[in-house]
């Protein structure tokens, strides 16, 4: 178990990642211009923000599981092997899942 509440940092996480969607959304809503030369660069654009969106999304699911995680107690054990997440690596990144040597296995 950590010896500090990550709820305020999962909470900041999962606003800057929903922002960040809505924001991709609304450019992603946008319409494209009739030339054919500046569209085909505009589309070009937009795969890029359907990969960023990807990345946001998923970003989120993370956070959710983490907070599930907390729900049902087991939030700092690693999803592998289950023994502790270090408190520094939960600290920086409050989804992790994975302790530092399961996360460099898995990568």
């Amino acid at each position: 178990m950590v010896d500090f509440d990550p709820r305020p940092a999962l909470d900041q996480l999962a606003a800057e990642y929903s922002k960040r969607a809505e924001a991709i959304r609304r450019d992603l809503g946008r319409s494209h211009s009739p030339d054919f030369a500046e569209q085909a660069q505009q589309r070009q654009n937009d795969d890029v923000l359907r990969a960023l969106l990807a990345e946001a999304e998923a970003g989120m699911r993370l956070v959710g599981l983490a907070r599930l995680r907390l729900a049902d107690g087991t939030y700092g054990e690693c999803a592998r092997c289950g023994e502790a997440i270090e408190e520094r690596r939960l600290r920086a990144l409050p989804a992790a899942e994975h302790c530092l040597r399961c996360a460099d296995a898995v990568d």
